[in-house]
């Protein structure tokens, strides 16, 4: 449970700005933000203040393990950064929260197999779909839709090797390699295991119906996204499938983890721009580069960014 919580065109350019929606705050996107990169291997932006660069890589938020990407223009860059700001990943429950967190966990698990409290057509659906994952009905020991969702998200992504931790987990030991510092954080994940609980049944099971479809389909959007971020396709890129991030989204305090977590990475890349020099920072693409996202903060502060659209 804990890894579950894991965690165009002018036409456009001309219609009023849409408004992101509550529960997904990385749904609205800045559209002069997305371009395809003039450089080999993924995009970059740049953020300055005219003395200090950081260059930033939007990463994929799921990506097939052990991807191959053209690591050239990060390995130039990464030469001489004074460091190299990281997504958060190792998610962690303070020890004062363990006991919470650990009722909470149980509170989630209990209630026997959950295919019990789906209709016929739902059931006879899950039962072939967690046969696949070859996971027993046990597994899915839960009342709540919800918990069963992301237990059944995160079984998906084991059984067709997709993660969210790649590139990050490549990037952190390359940067080790180059003793280069690296800074990235980690979060209390205890109230959000109990805020699954209290979120609302019709939401919940939607969730569950969507990550149950995602199955159902496969992997083959991810994957084509993926070789579109290693060539620079940001738009392909951000085809994605978002289920997992959707089904976050509805959990009680999770806009406000989002808000929090955005701020932190805003506020350590102007730490950054403090110091002389060059840094990098790794920002999953979609919080990047959504309308009130990292980028879009920065550029409000008086920063200046470019896209990848504009190197050389």
């Amino acid at each position: 449970m804990a890894a579950a919580l894991t965690l165009a065109g002018s036409a456009l350019a001309q219609a009023p700005p849409a408004k992101p929606d509550a529960n997904d705050p990385d749904g609205v996107l800045v559209e002069e933000l997305i371009v395809v990169g003039r450089l080999p291997g993924p995009a970059w932006w740049t953020v300055s203040n005219g003395v200090t660069t950081v260059y930033v890589l939007g990463s994929p938020s799921l990506a097939p393990k052990h991807m191959a990407w053209d690591r050239g223009l990060f390995e130039r860059r990464l030469a001489g950064a004074s460091q190299v700001i990281l997504p958060f990943q190792d998610i962690r429950v303070k020890i004062t929260g363990v006991l919470g967190a650990a009722f909470n966990f149980m509170r989630l698990k209990g209630g026997g197999p959950f295919e019990a409290t789906l209709e016929a057509p739902a059931k006879a659906r899950f039962v072939a779909a967690r046969t696949r994952l070859g996971q027993p009905a046990e597994h899915y020991g839960t009342r709540n839709a919800l918990a069963a969702g992301l237990i059944l998200a995160t079984d998906y992504r084991d059984k067709t090797t997709l993660t969210t931790s790649d590139p990050t987990k490549l990037i952190k030991l390359l940067a080790a390699r180059a003793k280069v510092p690296v800074s990235q954080k980690s979060y209390d994940i205890g109230p959000l295991m109990g805020a699954i609980a209290r979120t609302p049944p019709a939401a919940a099971r939607g969730c569950f119906d969507e990550v149950l479809a995602q199955v159902e389909a496969g992997p083959g959007v991810t994957q084509a996204a993926a070789r579109a971020w290693a060539q620079g396709d940001v738009r392909g890129a951000l085809a994605n499938e978002r289920t997992y991030e959707r089904c976050i989204g509805l959990v009680p305090g999770a806009q406000a983890f989002d808000a929090r977590v955005k701020a932190d990475q805003v506020a350590a890349i102007e730490q950054a721009l403090k110091k002389p020099g060059h840094a990098i920072a790794v920002v999953p693409l979609r919080p990047l580069l959504a309308q009130g996202g990292v980028l879009d903060q920065l550029r409000s502060k008086g920063f200046t960014v470019t896209t990848p659209g504009e190197e050389l």
